[in-house]
């Protein structure tokens, strides 16, 4: 009997215990501490490794090495003024990838990338500026063997290329799937950087969806046919709006001149993307590179090799980002998506119902924040497709569409300047135009803006300092967004003066003209 009263006892003493403890250790959530907040949330969601694993890199380096190739590049006898007028992609990338310099002898010129082999029958992917408008292309490859490529497809709207070497039994590279990429994730960086042989550099994921704007600047110079019709008429051909799409994986492993058009791989030794920039000011790398998602390269590589061009397809829209000074500027509650500034007639987005002031919320299901986000997932699809869209109406309504994506012949043929915007405009104040695109618009924070291409010498925008590249963003207080715009918007002044607002080299202006 005792011993059961000792048994009863300490039970109670040992549930009063328990549930002292109980009430002592309970707390209002706002007193943790935020350690044990982050304890507490990691012990009920572990973090979940990536593909990365164990950080032990030499697996991955030693499959993935034997499949990066030396580029080398030959350029005819031409002088550099002859080189700076092609307007080609390479110049713009020289500052990254190849050292820069003063002026160029009169001498075949020499240059070199990276490249990546993706098939054991020679197919190899690089960059566009690698090997744009060279005469010869040479490949060396691991055994040192050099062979002669040939050039199957190229594109600068994506700076992707796909060349050919006519040599079986090569060793080639696993392409990975680059939405699987996480930011923190350890990648390889391999190519050869500063004329060295194969080098690997490794570092983190620091971002995804980049958009530097390198390739939209590529696309304003003016190629070698546009400036021999200015040589010949005084008048620069007016050319759509950038096409360009920047998605990049943004990373901080080592790139320098060189790594163009090598690998960036996760640890498994999978492709993720393909080498392409570096943000520098001094050529060298200073921790950010940048590389094209693998994803959106297998498109654009498949219709290489099947048609020899690319097969873009279009919403046929023209969008900004929206933040919170644009969501400001445009009188707008949202400080997400895409708002719409203009729609093309007759292209997929006008036959969906999508309009001018709509803001496009998702693609797919997945929210959308800036313009790379609904861009690469466009790029990876052809004329045809159809994509689901989100969309926010701007009687606040959301609603689900499905856009059919347009050819570019349509596109451009909706969207381009009718004959009668080439004329008096033009001609009244001496200068051509092309809508801004959206990377100069980003840039710049403004909502409209047509880009001056050319200025004819002892017009009225020459006399009033106004330079080839300034964006001309108002003309008499009306927005402009094309050429038919500014001529609309010209004999709206009422005292007979013009007055321009826009942006320049030396920042943003406003001048008045006599437009007598």
């Amino acid at each position: 009997m005792k011993k059961i009263g000792l048994i009863v006892l300490a039970a109670f003493l040992g549930g009063a215990v328990a549930i002292g403890a109980y009430k002592l250790l309970e707390r209002n959530s706002d007193s943790y501490t935020l350690a044990e907040k982050q304890n507490m949330m990691f012990a009920n969601n572990p973090i979940k490794i990536g593909s990365s694993g164990s950080v032990d890199f030499v697996q991955a380096a030693a499959a993935v090495s034997p499949a990066v190739v030396h580029i080398k590049t030959t350029y005819g006898n031409k002088s550099s003024d002859d080189n700076a007028s092609s307007g080609n992609m390479e110049d713009m990338f020289e500052q990254f990838f190849r050292g820069g310099g003063g002026r160029r002898s009169a001498v075949p010129r020499a240059a070199s990338g990276s490249g990546v082999i993706l098939t054991s029958d020679g197919y190899i992917v690089t960059n566009n500026h690698v090997v744009d408008n060279a005469d010869k292309i040479e490949v060396i490859l691991s055994n040192r063997r050099k062979v002669t490529a040939k050039v199957i497809g190229k594109d600068a709207n994506t700076d992707l290329a796909l060349i050919k070497v006519d040599v079986d039994g090569l060793p080639f590279v696993k392409m990975g799937n680059s939405d699987n990429v996480q930011v923190g994730e350890w990648v390889l960086a391999v190519g050869f950087p500063l004329d060295l042989q194969t080098t690997v550099t490794a570092g983190i994921v620091s971002a995804k969806a980049r958009k530097i704007g390198i390739l939209d600047r590529a696309q304003q110079q003016p190629t070698r046919e546009e400036i021999e019709e200015y040589q010949r008429t005084g008048i620069m051909p007016e050319r759509p709006a950038g096409t360009s799409i920047e998605s990049y994986i943004q990373t901080d492993a080592a790139i320098n001149p060189g790594n163009s058009g090598g690998a960036l791989v996760n640890a498994n030794g999978e492709l993720v993307g393909i080498n392409a920039a570096i943000a520098s000011e001094t050529g060298r790398n200073e921790g950010y590179g940048f590389a094209i998602p693998v994803n959106l390269a297998k498109k654009i590589l498949e219709d290489f090799k099947e048609f020899g061009v690319v097969k873009r397809g279009y919403i046929g829209v023209t969008f900004q980002a929206l933040d919170a000074d644009a969501a400001e500027r445009l009188n707008v509650k949202d400080i997400n998506g895409l708002y719409v500034n203009s729609v093309v007639p007759n292209g997929g987005a006008a036959a969906a119902g999508i309009k001018q002031g709509d803001i496009i919320k998702k693609i797919s299901g997945v929210e959308i924040y800036e313009a790379p986000d609904l861009q690469e997932k466009i790029g990876r699809m052809r004329p045809g497709d159809k994509v689901a869209l989100t969309v926010l109406k701007t009687d606040g309504s959301t609603k689900n569409v499905t856009v059919t994506l347009a050819p570019e012949s349509k596109v451009t043929l909706a969207s381009a300047p009718t004959a009668k915007a080439t004329g008096a405009n033009v001609s009244k104040l001496g200068a051509s135009f092309i809508p801004a695109s959206e990377a100069v618009k980003s840039k710049y924070r403004i909502p409209s803006g047509v880009v001056v291409t050319s200025v004819v010498p002892d017009k009225l925008l020459y006399n009033m300092d106004v330079a080839k590249g300034s964006v001309i963003t108002k003309i008499n207080g009306k927005p402009v967004n094309s050429a038919i715009d500014v001529e609309k918007a010209l004999p709206t002044s009422k005292d007979g003066k013009i007055t321009i607002a826009g942006v320049g080299e030396n920042g943003f202006f406003t001048i008045s003209i006599n437009g007598n």
